[in-house]
């Protein structure tokens, strides 16, 4: 896997990734806040795979 997640993005996927999963977790949010699991593993990996799909990437990661 090539790195195609950086900067801003980064810490946007795992912020938010974390607030949706502790939403749910701890504040008997909806259970469709557990896809925050998708922006948090993105944000960690520097990986998504929706990018890979149309060939872009964000900030400045490594190509």
């Amino acid at each position: 896997m090539k790195a195609n997640v950086g900067g801003i993005d980064k810490i946007v996927r795992i912020v938010v990734g974390i607030a949706l999963i502790a939403w749910v977790a701890l504040l008997d949010g909806p259970t469709w806040a557990w896809i925050g699991v998708a922006p948090l593993l993105t944000g960690l990996l520097n990986y998504c795979p929706a990018y890979a799909l149309c060939g872009c990437t964000s900030g400045c990661c490594k190509k």
